[in-house]
This record gives structure tokens, C-alpha cells and sequence, in this order.
């Protein structure tokens, strides 16, 4: 690996982090993380609700610097929120009274571009995201899989290196969020910027990643990463795929005893309550 390589990789290094308790006692959420995202990647963190991963993306992020041990970006420690590294969450957390158009717009406040650069930059984006025609219509006139299609505009419209996915599908329905995964992948391709999806759907961690991060909980912990060596588009039905996940769940089965097929069709591992935060902008 050359140094230029290393300059642009994300390096999380021995991170642990605790919160306090009302009774004054830390809780752990992360104990000695260390991983190496190579620029380019597409990286899927999975895990159960709670074992510290959507904490993860936070702290890569910028939007907690209260732990232990470093993280890298570009060779530069993250040490507060950065227009390098974009971030979508579950919630698509639009504003209500802007159109889609305004809502990118907002993310370029603090971009040094012209006023007609950024114009162009919001309709460039709308269009990668298939959204060619809604630049006007405001949240409620959208659908959700729109909705979040706005959210993931807004969060490459700065030109990120590292694009941060926050369960971005897991509030759609399962047509929905197929349709998005595949619109993901092909932004993913044409971009070719770095991206960390957090996830506790088997399927999409394994169709989406380069490589899969399984985390145990209580606290947080790299349990295992999984290489998914197949090629792209990937087939869901391929006995390679099937045998991958297997593979995957049977390292969930030993935590939490067999996963629950939901209704909607996917592979999800159980769930367990994570800990309340106040998220801040990211932008």
C-alpha cells in the first residue's frame, strides 16, 4: 500500500467510549475499535440496535470528540464536524418548509462557492439522485424512498470524501428500500467516494459492502469483518450470497440465540434498545 493510499484512508484507532449514567457510573458503548477503511471503499457495519455502531459513525463524523483513542481521516485526526465527510440518517430529517432544491441548498451554507456554483451543484445532485422534475416539491409531497433520496443528495452535494449512512432505509418498506440499495450502489460506482453504511439487515450489509464489520455488544466490539468477494450487481439468490449470510447469522445466532425473520421479507438480527442522543448538524 502506497502512502498516498494511507493519506486517504480512515483510521479508527483503539476507539472506546463510555457514557455517564445517572448514577455516575460509565457505561461502555465501544471498547478498543480499530479498523482501516482503504479510500474508495464501501464498508457495512452490522450489528444489533445497540451495540455502539450508529455511536461509531457519530464520533467519524465529528459530532462527538468525547472518547478514547484516534480517528483519521486523510491523514488529518477528526476533531469536529467537516464538509469532508457527509452523513444521512434513518430519518431523512428534512426541513418541513424548504422544497427538495432549498434542502440541498442548505448543506452549501458554508461551501466557498458562488451562488451560481452552488445552483448548479443542487441540480447536478438532484439529477444523480433521479429526482429531476421534484426540485420544487417540499417533504410532504414526497415519498419516503423520495425523501431519502433528498437526504442523500444533501449529503454528497459538498463533494465529500466519506459519505456516513446511518440506517438510511431501514423506516422504508422492502420494495422501497431494494430500489434504493441498487440507486445507492450506482451513486457509490459513478462517485467513487468512500462510504460506511451502518446496518442490522444481513442482506443489505452483504450486498452492499466491500466488507462487512460485524460488532458484538455490551460494549461495542469488532467481532469479525467478512470479505465479500463477489461481483457486482450481486444476486441476493446466488449460493455464494446464501452461503455468506449463513455464515453471518450464525455469528449473530451465538449472541442472541436464532434471528426472527421480519415481516417485510429481509434478514435482520434482533434488536435491543441503544442509548438516547442529541444529534447536532453535521453541516
Amino acid at each position: 500500500m502506497t502512502s498516498s493510499t494511507l493519506s486517504e484512508s480512515i483510521d479508527i484507532l483503539h476507539v472506546s467510549k463510555r457514557y455517564a449514567q445517572q448514577d455516575g457510573a460509565p457505561l461502555a458503548v465501544l471498547d478498543d475499535i480499530s479498523l482501516r477503511v482503504r479510500p474508495g471503499e464501501f464498508v457495512s457495519v452490522l450489528g444489533a440496535s445497540g451495540c455502539g455502531k450508529s455511536t461509531l459513525l457519530r464520533l467519524i463524523a465529528g459530532l462527538d470528540n468525547d472518547y478514547s483513542g484516534d480517528i483519521v481521516v486523510a491523514g488529518e485526526k477528526v476533531r469536529d464536524t467537516s464538509l469532508e465527510r457527509g452523513i444521512v440518517f434513518q430519518d431523512h430529517r428534512l426541513f418541513p418548509w424548504l422544497t427538495a432544491a432549498q434542502n440541498i441548498l442548505a448543506a452549501l451554507r458554508n461551501a466557498p462557492l458562488s451562488a451560481r456554483e452552488k445552483r448548479d451543484a443542487v441540480a447536478q445532485h438532484i439529477a444523480l439522485v433521479g429526482l429531476s422534475g421534484f426540485e420544487n416539491a417540499y417533504p410532504h409531497q414526497l415519498s419516503g424512498g423520495m425523501a431519502q433520496r433528498v437526504a442523500i443528495a444533501r449529503g454528497l452535494v459538498n463533494r465529500p470524501r466519506v459519505l456516513l449512512l446511518d440506517e438510511p432505509f431501514g423506516a422504508l418498506d422492502a420494495l422501497t428500500r431494494g430500489r434504493l440499495q441498487n440507486e445507492l450502489q450506482r451513486i457509490w460506482e459513478h462517485e467513487r467516494i468512500t462510504m460506511i453504511l451502518v446496518t442490522h439487515d444481513v442482506d443489505e450489509a452483504l450486498y452492499l459492502g466491500d466488507r462487512v464489520v460485524t460488532m458484538a455488544p455490551r460494549p461495542g466490539r469488532i467481532k469479525r469483518i467478512v470479505d465479500v468477494a463477489l461481483p457486482r450487481p450481486r444476486e441476493r439468490n446466488h449460493p455464494r450470497f446464501i452461503r455468506l449470510r449463513e455464515e453471518v447469522l450464525a455469528d449473530f445466532a451465538e449472541q442472541h440465540g436464532e434471528p426472527r425473520a421480519p415481516r417485510d421479507g429481509g434478514t435482520r438480527i434482533p434488536v435491543t434498545s441503544p442509548p438516547i442522543t442529541e444529534w447536532r448538524l453535521a453541516w
